[in-house]
């Protein structure tokens, strides 16, 4: 049996629960029935990304969520009661949007590949949370869908990270409609990467956050940081940046490790250098 070591206490009460095992960070949202992302879930969600940049033994990171429901973005409840403030709730909705904000920033900046595992349904700011991530793969049973034009709140911040996966015309058709897509939808759509049956989502997941684990996180973060940053060039200036990475990668001991086992024809041993 694998040795599970906790980074804190797996406590019920703890909006979000962290499980360490192999390289492989396992943080899952506990914030019943929803799980939705009030102001609490958000910061010990980025609380626990931002730690576990400076921890060496992390080296993947797997987003998920407990119960029936992944994730029904912002808690409305939350922020409707802030309408009786002076302001009509005008400073608490910013610092949630930016809260919001700076939370998938931190996913895509991330040093460590996040990979979402997406059972049930992820709506609002929810999708917006699962686009965000690296990769994703959902269950059959998961369901996906930006709703707030049905409210009179267009999702105007989960389209950022949804036109960033989705191309525009299917990332309009879900903001305009606020229908709910299913699982194999969402693939067609490009928000997910595979679409596997309920029984096997931890397995499979669990298979791909090993796989990359096993990398040289130090090639996997300069990739991961290679990746985002090009997509927002010309292709000019994407390809001349490209090249000096790569530059800069095949100086570093893992680069020489790496071809070296690979002609060799033997495992790497990895320095992380």
């Amino acid at each position: 049996m694998a040795e599970i070591v906790a980074i804190k206490p797996a406590v019920a009460e703890a909006p979000v629960v962290t499980r360490l095992d192999k390289g492989v960070l396992r943080l899952t949202l506990t914030n019943p029935p929803a799980n939705a992302l009030s102001l609490a879930v958000m910061a010990a969600l980025k609380a626990e990304l931002d730690r576990a940049k400076s921890d060496r033994s992390v080296r993947v990171i797997v987003l998920a969520a407990a119960g029936k429901m992944f994730c029904a973005g912002h808690d409305l409840k939350e922020m409707t009661a802030r309408r009786t403030d002076a302001d009509r709730g005008k400073a608490f909705f910013e610092e949630t949007f930016s809260a919001c904000a700076a939370l998938m920033q931190a996913i895509v900046r991330h040093p460590r590949p996040v990979i979402a595992e997406v059972d049930g349904l992820a709506t609002a700011a929810g999708a917006q949370l699962v686009a965000s991530c690296d990769l994703a793969i959902a269950s059959h049973e998961a369901t996906f869908c930006t709703p707030g034009v049905n409210i009179g709140l267009f999702c105007s911040t989960p389209m950022v990270a949804l036109s960033r996966n989705a191309s525009r015309k299917h990332a309009m058709e879900m903001l305009l409609t606020g229908e709910t897509i299913d699982a194999a939808t969402a693939k067609e759509f490009g928000l997910v990467n595979r679409v596997v049956p309920r029984e096997y989502l931890n397995q499979i997941v669990t298979k791909y956050a090993q796989t990359i684990a096993a990398k040289s996180s130090l090639v996997v973060k300069t990739g991961k940081e290679a990746f985002y940053a090009q997509a927002e060039m010309g292709l000019a200036d994407a390809y001349a940046y490209a090249g000096r990475v790569m530059v800069e990668n095949m100086l570093a001991r893992d680069a020489e490790e790496g071809i070296g086992a690979f002609i060799g024809k033997r495992k790497p041993e990895w320095t992380e250098e």
